[in-house]
């Protein structure tokens, strides 16, 4: 199969992309202030330390699986949240039904990767009812909440749409790994992590990539429901990612229970709906 024919971007976009990240202090913000405006850079717009590396960078691409494609902001189907100046994010990698993404009803469940019993019970009920609805459930393949969301629905026979924060080639927690397989080849796996890159920078670098990874969760879905999560949770990334796209933010009754917690009631502030029960959140959609 060669993923790079027909209507997704050919080889030589991918080549570019990875390239452009693999620059010495090369950020989500510069990759793609470089990219606008363009499609696939040319010679003339890379140094001779690019096309050297460029050469090592090629032979590393042809030398993994490609089973993956590439989707640009030039493509109809590119969420477009992503395009604004404060998310912008100019290419993802996918695997799987590209369509989707053209669904007329997606919604994020995340939360806590360590999860209570309850927060798991709380996802699988949110799955089992949106799919009822006729919702595409969006996550993150994360151990916990998202797992319990994605299992549940894919299990009830819905259709999900997971974003990773690691390579597309790659499996995050490894556990997971069957599930993020079942979910590129029957349904829809996103990732914005440049492959080479990844493969090169130290460990501790790598963390980067999550808060990212919950911004495009975030601009993919309608609404984002938060079933439980820490003062320090990376969820709070996609809440705060919510209210600056104008996406409806929903956060369970559970959390405001919480005393510890002050996230919670900082987002009710700004907007997010308190869901004491499930009609909460139909009526506010």
């Amino acid at each position: 199969m060669n993923a790079f024919l027909g209507a997704v971007s050919p080889y030589d976009e991918l080549l570019s992309y990875e390239t452009l990240w693999s620059r010495q202090g090369a950020t989500l913000k510069k990759v793609s202030e470089y990219l606008e405006g363009i499609s696939v850079p040319s010679k003339a717009q890379f140094n001779l330390e690019d096309l050297s590396r460029k050469d090592e960078i090629d032979t590393y691409l042809m030398n993994i699986d490609r089973d993956f494609s590439i989707l640009t902001a030039e493509n109809y189907q590119y969420p477009f949240a992503l395009q604004d100046p404060k998310h912008k994010i100019k290419l993802l990698y996918y695997q799987g039904d590209l369509g989707l993404l053209d669904a007329p009803k997606r919604i994020s469940i995340v939360g806590a990767r360590k999860a209570t019993p309850n927060g798991e019970k709380r996802a699988r009920r949110l799955a089992k009812v949106l799919k009822e609805k006729e919702y595409i459930v969006v996550s993150g393949l994360a151990e916990g909440i998202d797992t319990a969301a994605m299992t549940e629905t894919i299990k009830l026979g819905g259709k999900v749409i997971g974003i990773i924060g690691t390579p597309i080639n790659q499996a995050y927690p490894k556990k997971n790994k069957q599930l993020q397989e079942l979910v590129a080849k029957e349904h829809l796996l996103l990732s914005h992590v440049p492959i080479y890159r990844y493969s090169k920078e130290p460990f501790q670098t790598k963390k980067f990539y999550f808060p990212q990874r919950n911004t495009i969760m975030a601009a993919v879905s309608d609404a984002t429901i938060i079933v439980e999560a820490s003062d320090t949770s990376g969820t709070l990334t996609q809440a705060r990612a919510c209210i600056s796209m104008g996406r409806k933010l929903f956060i369970l009754n559970s959390c405001f229970e919480q005393p510890n917690l002050s996230w919670p009631h900082k987002f009710l502030a700004k907007g997010a709906i308190r869901v004491y029960n499930e009609s909460d959140i139909w009526d506010n959609l």
